[in-house]
């Protein structure tokens, strides 16, 4: 997998290695010598993955990070800290600043090129929801980048995968702080809690006796349930091949013991912070699709979804020789209701009214509210008889009580007229029939109100 990787550093020298390093490796390689020049970079969204120098003059690396993840137009773009720096206090004041990793030099080619393949990875995965989140905006909903961006990582629920006892203890001393802990000794009962359980993280030891850590994080990795889920691993110095094995497998941390309890807290906040990043994502995409085929007043679908699945319905139906009828729906006097009691109390009637609706109708008919106090019915599979009764059934539902208004101080008698049509042989399309439910429904109008009129079959 290829990206374009973003190499900060204010010394040449060390911009041109990097370069040549990457490059050799298929990487799309940008540099930068400042700091706001990377910013600048990123902003225009032309990098995939940051390494960022810590030391550099006027603006270090800490800075840069932090401008990058709290603005929510680059907040998503991975960011490794590359520097000499090797002291704890250092890693932990760059994964504070919102860093994904920290590198220390000279650079072990190997964990940098797992590094940097894993967090574009995790980077084009989210792109897409990203993308898409950015068009919701459009639909009116709030900017998820902002909420995202604010994300704060804590109160995260964490899996611990641990079978030694006194691991186990040291651990949930520091997580449980400010997460809640759970902990699985045997790998495969983890991997069924994992795909039970919603965790925002899982921490994997590569030391289980007599289990494959590895084979875990594969298997989570795999699963539909759990494959969004982040995996850090655990392991000794000594298992550094496999460290990078997962990496390559799809984890997306590491720690070394011995485990210093900051950079845990650290790295596990910058797990948690990750998911639900992605997770807001995706509830906004969610929210925008389900904005674009409903009525947000009542949860009915609207006009658009609408006219596109009673076409294809019109067409399956003629193509097999089924049944089809409509049914046209609409509240008697309902300008009178927005007169007298103001729109609230009209709003209120409007979503009763689809409720009652609703519960008239199979779960395979198709309810939509075509604007104002209209709804249109489509039934698959339904006779001109069939769907007379049905309109029946709905026009006393309506009559059968009063509907409150005024969060419930008063109630108020409502009525519907209903016009109903099927489908007839000559039809071209399902416009016809649209046409002669909504003369049948002008005909309820103007014969009184509160009744069904069926179209004629000739």
């Amino acid at each position: 997998m290829t990206a374009r990787v973003l190499v900060v550093d204010d010394i040449a020298a060390n911009v041109k290695l990097l370069e040549a390093k990457l490059s050799a490796e298929y990487f799309d390689v940008v540099t930068a010598q400042s700091g706001p020049e990377a910013i600048a970079i990123c902003e225009r969204g032309e990098a995939d993955i940051v390494l960022l120098d810590v030391m550099m003059p006027g603006m270090n690396g800490f800075d840069v990070c932090r401008r990058l993840k709290s603005t929510p137009s680059t907040a998503h773009i991975p960011v490794v800290m590359v520097t000499a720096l090797d002291q704890p206090r250092d890693r932990l004041q760059g994964l504070d600043a919102g860093a994904d990793d920290f590198l220390t030099k000279p650079l072990d080619d190997a964990a940098l090129f797992a590094r940097v393949r894993s967090l574009s990875r995790l980077k084009t995965m989210t792109d897409e929801l990203r993308s898409r989140a950015i068009a919701s905006a459009r639909l009116g909903i709030a900017d998820p980048l902002v909420a995202a961006a604010a994300e704060t990582g804590l109160n995260g629920r964490i899996l611990l995968v641990e079978d030694r006892q006194t691991v186990v203890e040291r651990m949930q001393a520091v997580l449980s702080a400010f997460h809640h802990v759970e902990v699985e000794g045997d790998a495969q009962q983890a991997l069924l809690r994992a795909g039970e359980g919603d965790f925002d993280s899982v921490i994997v030891s590569l030391n289980l006796q007599d289990q494959d850590g590895l084979r875990l994080c594969s298997q989570l990795r795999s699963l539909p349930t759990t494959r969004n889920t982040p995996v850090l691993l655990m392991g000794e110095v000594d298992d550094r091949p496999r460290i990078l094995r997962g990496l390559e497998i799809g984890a997306h941390d590491f720690l070394m013991r011995p485990i210093d309890r900051n950079e845990l807290l650290a790295r596990v906040r910058t797990q948690v912070r990750r998911k639900r990043f992605t997770e807001r994502l995706r509830d906004s995409v969610q929210s925008s699709m389900e904005m674009a085929v409903m009525d947000q007043l009542t949860g009915l679908h609207n006009r658009r979804f609408m006219d596109n699945r009673f076409a294809a319905m019109f067409d399956e139906s003629a193509l097999r020789a089924r049944s089809l009828s409509i049914l046209m729906l609409d509240v008697d006097h309902f300008k009178a209701v927005n007169d007298s009691w103001g729109h609230d109390a009209g709003d209120e009637v409007l979503r009763e009214f689809a409720d009652r609706v609703r519960a008239c109708t199979r779960g395979i008919d198709l309810v939509a509210r075509m604007g104002g106090e209209e709804i249109v019915v489509v039934l698959p599979d339904t006779g001109r008889d069939a769907a007379y009764h049905v309109a029946e059934r709905i026009r006393e539902k309506v009559e059968s009580r009063p509907f409150a208004i005024q969060n419930g101080i008063r109630d108020i008698k409502v009525t519907v007229s209903v016009g109903v049509a099927h489908r007839r042989a000559g039809d071209a399309s399902s416009a016809d029939m649209m046409k002669r439910a909504d003369d049948a429904l002008y005909q309820a109008k103007a014969s009184g109100r509160n009744r069904v009129i069926v179209a004629s079959a000739a």
